[in-house]
């Protein structure tokens, strides 16, 4: 099952809709609404106030159980999905605890930072500084708002009479990743458990377990399946995305027991289709600066930054080869 990927609210079953922001790169993340009986599950809000802003406006337009966002669910910490938290403060806000534990780990101040700084500040800040001001993202406005209430493993929440399951597959892409399956409507939200189209930020978390993630969502009795970046699909797409994990791992650890650096590895590391056609090839450093960290690889960085001025060279190597110019690597820059 796939849909045409425009952005938008899209309805998937009676009182089930995803809110989708194409082209899902950088920011532009998925997010869902639950309802029944007038009540409303607001799954994830968006990267900033002015997009969440328009897509509560879109939710009240369509339904008016969502003129009052009764329970929120974050599915990870990421600022994507969480720094529009501030205009649903008066709903029930609810995370993994692992997801609690971090959601403070990246603010929008730090966002504001490196927006200010990033002359100052390297590749890595001119980069994420790039895409920030290239797509008019703003931070100065957020009060960062945490989850009210946690839970561990899994816990099921009724809105309206629907049972909602909240199943914590982290870590995973983070410390704890929560999948949102709405039972009767057999449809799952997953966050960032699964990227379509686009390739995934592999930096924290557990490539193992975000594998066994992906058997999880296999396991559920659902039809619809909702990413947190990319069009709406099923299993097959899981599956599809389950490959591409599995790909990384092996591609890397080639190259990882061939010696190659960080760099070297990414920038040998070619994508057969669908993959190669996947956008924001540059995130493969990030992957495999995370794998060469788990194996324990003195070549690996654990400054956030130095990983981002990694990918800018990919990113900036990737654009001269389609140029035209003459650059060492260019065969491999997929």
């Amino acid at each position: 099952m796939t849909q045409t990927y425009e952005k938008g609210m899209f309805q998937l079953a009676n009182g089930c809709w995803a809110w989708l922001q194409p082209d899902g790169g950088w920011g532009w993340s998925n997010a869902g609404l639950i309802t029944d009986g007038g009540c409303s599950m607001l799954v994830d809000t968006l990267y900033d106030l002015k997009m969440t802003r328009e897509m509560l406006a879109r939710m009240r337009d369509t339904t008016p159980a969502a003129r009052t966002i009764d329970i929120l669910v974050n599915s990870h910490a990421d600022g994507d999905h969480t720094f529009g938290n501030q205009l649903v403060s008066g709903a029930r806000i609810i995370a993994s605890a692992a997801t609690v534990d971090e959601f403070f780990k990246v603010t929008p101040e730090t966002h504001q930072r490196i927006i200010e700084n990033a002359d100052f500040m390297g590749d890595g800040a001119k980069y994420v500084a790039g895409f920030i001001r290239d797509h008019g993202f703003t931070f100065s406005d957020i009060t960062l708002t945490p989850p009210t209430e946690s839970y561990d493993r899994e816990a099921m929440v009724k809105v309206g009479d629907k049972d909602v399951r909240l199943i914590n597959v982290g870590p995973a892409h983070t410390a704890g990743d929560t999948l949102v399956h709405s039972i009767a409507d057999r449809v799952v939200y997953t966050g960032d458990i699964l990227f379509l189209g686009v390739h995934p930020a592999i930096w924290d978390g557990s490539l193992s377990r975000w594998v066994e993630a992906c058997d999880a969502i296999l396991g559920l009795d659902v039809d619809v399946i909702v990413p947190g970046h990319g069009p709406l699909t099923d299993k097959a797409g899981v599956a599809l995305f389950k490959t591409y994990l599995q790909t990384v791992e092996h591609e890397t650890r080639l190259r990882f027991e061939a010696g190659m650096s960080v760099e070297q590895a990414a920038a040998d590391i070619r994508f057969e289709p669908p993959f190669d056609a996947w956008i924001v090839p540059e995130r493969i450093v990030g992957s495999v600066n995370f794998l060469y960290r788990e194996w324990g690889s003195p070549l690996a960085e654990n400054d956030y930054m130095e990983v981002f001025g990694m990918v800018a060279r990919y990113a900036d190597r990737r654009a001269r080869c389609l140029a035209g110019q003459h650059v060492a690597g260019c065969g491999h820059a997929h």
